[in-house]
């Protein structure tokens, strides 16, 4: 049993798959920069591990991992008994932590504890998976389902059950020990033992009490004097030796007890802990992306599980896309649009449009998407087809006002030159409102350089922007960069629709004038509005 689950996953659908995962291979390069700039750390963020851990880039790990996904929302009992496990296996951990810096007696007791843990947590997983253990449709669900299903019918199971109980009566039981205590001639104490463990506590007397007393039955719990509380009035050499004395008569008493008790901890339950144990992150990662999973649809936003392309080739296309983020923040219906990245279409869109007008929410969007998507997700689309990429790379503002600086540009300029470092054909880029930092004329020059390299690479890409100047030079890019086999590069825009952005994306060539003159009539700035005005 324990040789079968010693490399039990819940995410990966083999133990060749998890070691190449762990070896590195088939790890995308998206990071927790990446996830940040994105949004996805307010969402869904891990206390014991990092995210950017369970990216993959392994088809088959990400078909499992939907599967995973799939049962645990259809299935809500599959969240609550994993988020019940949690406490107990993080207690187990803090007991072993603590366990390398006790003595014998706490050592017995906390074997105890272990055990009642361990017992915990296999009791708590059947309730809830033995259920539905012929129902999930993923492989891991079953097997554990099943697994656990098998020990806790085990024999084994059943009498550590039994021994556990008659242990930790006898341990329980224990409410006071009687120690004699040999004196010297000076009457100083000159040596010491237990005479007995008792299942009664004393009780404070005094000597007169003692005397009198007629009858004696039951007496011998009462002292002679009041009790005094241990260790008040003690150096703290004296409390050490009462303890080294009180534990070394405990340990004489429990010996055997202690000892086999040790190896049953050792030869069955330690090893089957540590199977849990080692899932803890797993359970962790996806307890708390069914969350968010469940989190949306409960806000009657749909869901769907995308298609990754058969042959190979690069898309993202999606239908009815949007920003799961945003829609988590707002009481309002979120604006879905369409994206097509394919070579059909094309693979690197210029965007423009309107401030606050939607670019940088569908940008993220689809930022989201492919990351939720090499998670193993189910993606925020009515449906999709989403090809793995080796990498996201984001190009986001910094956070500083869009002036004219000439450090600022600099930065954004090795960044963008970094990006080139590392992006591939696989790859997915996403540039918002980058060069903001300079004049238009010098940005739309180096933007449009820019965007013919990534032609050139063929990756991927959606470039956000205010620069309207460049879309204008979006077909002297695709005529430079055709001779070398660059992928096609088109236009979207950000709609406005009687003066309010629509939030809708339009493949369109841009008119920039348009804009500003929906704007103007919008607040009565444009000529004829302020003719008006005067004329009043």
């Amino acid at each position: 049993m324990t040789t079968e689950l010693e490399k039990f996953s819940l995410i990966f659908p083999d133990e060749e798959t998890q070691r190449k995962h762990y070896s590195e291979a088939n790890r995308p390069n998206i990071d927790m920069f990446v996830l940040d700039e994105l949004g996805l750390l307010d969402v869904f963020n891990l206390k014991n591990s990092n995210l950017d851990e369970y990216f993959t880039s392994d088809k088959r790990v990400i078909l499992h991992r939907m599967d995973v996904f799939g049962d645990m929302l259809e299935f809500p009992e599959i969240s609550v008994t994993l988020t019940k496990l949690i406490p107990i296996l993080t207690d187990i951990m803090e007991l072993r932590r603590l366990e390398a810096d006790t003595g014998e007696t706490e050592s017995y007791l906390e074997s105890i504890t272990e055990i009642e843990l361990y017992i915990s947590s296999i009791a708590t997983l059947n309730a809830g998976l033995s259920p539905i253990k012929d129902k999930v449709k993923s492989a891991s669900l079953r097997t554990l389902a099943t697994r656990i299903s098998e020990l806790a019918d085990s024999d084994y199971y059943k009498e550590l059950n039994v021994k556990l109980s008659e242990l930790t009566n006898r341990v329980r039981d224990i409410r006071s020990v009687t120690i004699g205590v040999n004196l010297d001639a000076q009457l100083r104490p000159a040596s010491a033992g237990v005479l007995s463990i008792n299942p009664e506590p004393f009780r404070s007397g005094d000597v007169i009490d003692k005397i009198l007393r007629l009858n004696f039955k039951d007496d011998e719990y009462t002292c002679i004097a009041n009790l005094v509380p241990f260790s008040k009035k003690q150096s703290e050499n004296q409390k050490t030796a009462l303890a080294l004395a009180f534990n070394s008569a405990i340990n004489d008493v429990y010996k055997q007890s202690l000892r086999s008790w040790k190896k049953i901890v050792q030869s069955y339950v330690l090893e089957n802990t540590d199977f849990l144990l080692n899932l803890m992150p797993e359970i962790e990662f996806l307890v708390r992306g069914t969350a968010l999973l469940r989190t949306l649809t409960e806000k009657g936003l749909y869901l769907c599980r995308p298609e990754i392309p058969e042959d190979g080739s690069r898309a993202f296309v999606a239908k009815e896309l949007y920003n799961p983020c945003v829609a988590l923040k707002v009481d309002y219906d979120i604006v879905a649009n369409d994206v097509e990245m394919d070579k059909d279409n094309a693979m690197i869109y210029v965007l423009t449009g309107p401030n606050r007008g939607g670019k940088s929410v569908i940008t993220c969007a689809i930022g989201l998407s492919q990351a939720m998507m090499q998670l193993g997700m189910f993606v925020p689309a009515e449906s999709a087809t989403i090809s793995i990429a080796d990498g996201i790379f984001t190009h986001f503002p910094t956070g500083a006002d869009d002036t004219i600086d000439k450090g600022r540009l600099g930065e954004e300029c090795a960044r963008l030159r970094d990006i080139f470092e590392e992006v591939s054909a696989d790859s997915l880029v996403l540039l918002d409102e980058s060069l903001s930092s300079t004049g238009s004329f010098e940005a739309s020059y180096i933007a449009a350089e820019v965007l013919a390299g990534f032609s050139r690479v063929g990756c991927r890409c959606l470039f956000s922007t205010h620069l309207h100047e460049l879309a204008a030079e979006i077909d002297n890019i695709n005529a430079r960069t055709a001779p070398d086999g660059g992928a096609v590069i088109d236009t979207l825009v950000a709609g406005i629709e009687d003066g309010r952005r629509s939030f809708k994306i339009f493949r369109q060539k841009p008119d920039g004038k348009s804009y500003a003159r929906d704007i103007a009539d919008k607040y009565g700035l444009s000529y004829e509005n302020i003719v008006s005005r005067m004329q009043k």
